[in-house]
């Protein structure tokens, strides 16, 4: 079955039947584009589309701040769409009667300036300006939200932290809370691909590299030429001069390498640490009036539903939501094994116009009588509403045992397995870290069968009915390492009947931030937190049992009756994370039964 939300009751008004409620009125016209200058004198390139290019009226702003080129220039008579970034946002909200306004992040696109860092606290300062500026236009009534997928889902956050009382909503989209955790350092854990991969990409498009963007699908179009100029400037010779001053822009792989733990600092600035790009440092400067609908998937990267679940647990404003899809990065893929259609049947931009419509537009449109909490639930395929998070109440455990077997009941007598850690072994290129590189796929963990049979497996008998999880899972591992250091990978599976295994979800954690704390006030969580601080690092004592406990990322599904459930252990994904310690593979061992009894817990009604 597809994704559709009109199966069920998980909504009072569907998605998909209030978008077509709401059919296209205005048309959208080519865009206006101007430099707009910030305090310290940086100029940056906006696109403003209005709807009919009517500036005689007056319209709520939907604003998408970007990395990604606002727009291209392209070939004379190619009919290639420019702006492959935000023109879903374009032809969603400008025929409905929003202004959309479109901007090119300092230090890309045509705009002026460097990038000094990844979401660097400098472009929040410039959101402030970007909306003084917007309401200060004749067509604006005052109201500015905001959108956009991941970077621009961060921004999003960004924007409403600098206070500006126009900004009444925001969307962030597939968008992290803590970027060191949520999207760099999982579980402590470098993903060593995405740095470099990203890097190319802001080459590609920062330095006008055509040869360079060629390898990325949305920007590979030949008849797609450099940013486009703003209207003023006529022979593009300004735009020249910007992409010349971005060959000064970090290097991500440089950049991020800075922070191998979260408290580490920029040697060069000291109050630059792992939280200064992140979201969730600004909690404090959101107004709690600001209405806020995060949406993210189950299969949506390193972390990011951690964070969309995390901003919707920490932020105290009173009108905040969360929709959670079998999606993965930016919902291109409905990534169930059980689909009927790879993309996505569910209009999420839909329930993002809902929205906008309710807290910009000043239309009733029943979005209050919905349950704030709408998620997917996997090889059921049916949509869930709640009230909260999670929306489960209880766990069921189980607990390794002799033979390599998962039970129901803490095995009474005592055992250990050997767990040889092999450098050697990944996930494959289809998996949840590649779209958050920016590389497409449309399948994933399709030879997890395969994979799986090479890991260390703990397998539960068929199960005599059905499980249904929602939330976090959490394992409780006891084991003994016989280096200072170890990556644990734990991967959570449903074998079915005839063998197949598919994959739910996965945990990973570096073994010397074991140590948990409590979850800060500007990160809440319902799992297990650790700092990651260099401070509360501690070395694994060489063959010495440790408990470590932590959470896999979360997701729903229904493991079917008569399936079996496994649980696989290993110590390397060679495919995406860097080696743990460097050049000595950890023999681990793993523990079962008695006082030390290695579990897990999955989220049940």
């Amino acid at each position: 079955m597809p994704d559709r939300d009109d199966l069920g009751s998980a909504w009072k008004v569907p998605p998909s039947r209030y978008l077509a409620s709401r059919p296209a009125e205005h048309r959208v016209p080519t865009p206006s584009s101007v430099y707009v200058t910030m305090p310290d004198g940086c100029r940056l390139a906006v696109d403003v589309h209005l709807p009919d290019g009517d500036a005689s009226r007056r319209w709520p702003t939907v604003l998408i701040l970007t990395p990604y080129v606002r727009r291209f220039a392209v070939t004379a008579g190619s009919n290639v769409e420019p702006s492959p970034n935000s023109f879903k946002y374009r032809d969603m909200f400008v025929p409905r009667g929003y202004a959309v306004v479109v901007v090119d992040a300092r230090g890309t696109g045509a705009s002026f300036g460097t990038r000094d860092s990844f979401r660097s606290p400098r472009e929040r300062a410039d959101y402030r300006a970007i909306a003084d500026w917007i309401v200060a236009q004749a067509w604006s009534d005052g109201r500015i939200g905001a959108t956009g997928i991941s970077y621009l889902g961060a921004a999003c956050d960004f924007l409403a932290s600098t206070g500006h009382p126009a900004v009444r909503a925001i969307a962030p989209l597939f968008a992290v809370w803590d970027t060191w955790a949520d999207n760099y350092y999982p579980g402590g854990m470098l993903i060593k691909r995405l740095a470099l991969v990203y890097d190319e990409l802001m080459l590609a498009l920062d330095h006008d590299r055509r040869d360079l963007r060629a390898k990325f699908g949305y920007f590979a179009d030949p008849a797609l030429l450099g940013p486009i100029p703003v209207d003023d400037d006529k022979d593009g010779a300004l735009a020249r001069e910007a992409v010349k001053g971005h060959l000064a822009n970090f290097r991500m792989p440089d950049f991020i390498g800075e922070f191998k733990f979260r408290d580490d600092t920029l040697p060069y600035d000291p109050a630059f640490n792992g939280t200064s790009f992140s979201p969730c440092t600004y909690l404090d400067e959101i107004p709690k009036d600001v209405a806020v609908y995060a949406i993210s998937g189950w299969m949506d990267g390193a972390g990011y539903a951690n964070g969309t679940l995390s901003r919707f647990l920490t932020l105290p404003n009173s009108e905040r939501r969360v929709m959670l899809g079998p999606w993965d990065h930016g919902a291109r893929v409905n990534a169930s094994p059980w689909r009927a259609r790879v993309e996505p049947e569910l209009p999420v931009l839909g329930e993002v116009l809902r929205f906008f419509d309710q807290h910009l537009a000043g239309r009733e449109t029943g979005l209050a009588a919905e349950d704030p909490i709408h998620y997917f639930t996997v090889h059921a395929e049916e949509w869930r509403a709640a009230k909260a998070w999670p929306p489960v109440g209880g766990n069921r455990q189980f607990f390794t045992a002799a033979g390599r077997d998962l039970v129901a009941d803490r095995p009474v007598q005592a055992t250990s397995d050997s767990i040889q850690s092999d450098y050697s072994l990944g996930t494959g290129g289809a998996t949840r870290y590649e779209r958050i590189a920016g590389i497409d796929a449309t399948s994933y963990y399709a030879d997890w069968t395969e994979r799986e049979g090479r890991l260390a497996g703990f397998t539960s008998a068929p199960l005599a009915a059905p499980v249904e999880i929602a939330g976090h899972p959490v394992v409780t591992l006891w084991l003994a390492s016989s280096e200072p250091d170890a990556a644990l990978f734990v991967y959570l599976a449903e074998v079915e009947a005839d063998g197949t295994s598919r994959y739910v979800t996965e945990g990973v954690l570096r073994a010397i931030h074991r140590a948990e704390q409590p979850a800060p006030r500007n990160y809440k969580t319902t799992w297990p937190w650790r700092s990651y601080a260099r401070k509360d690092a501690r070395p694994m004592p060489v063959g010495e049992p440790q408990i470590v406990r932590f959470a896999l990322l979360p997701t729903a599904w229904r493991f079917a009756e008569g399936s079996r459930i496994r649980l696989s252990i290993a110590g390397s994904d060679a495919d995406h994370f860097v080696q743990t310690p460097h050049g000595r593979p950890p023999l681990l061992t793993l523990l079962s039964g008695g006082d030390r009894a290695t579990m897990l817990e999955l989220p049940t009604g």
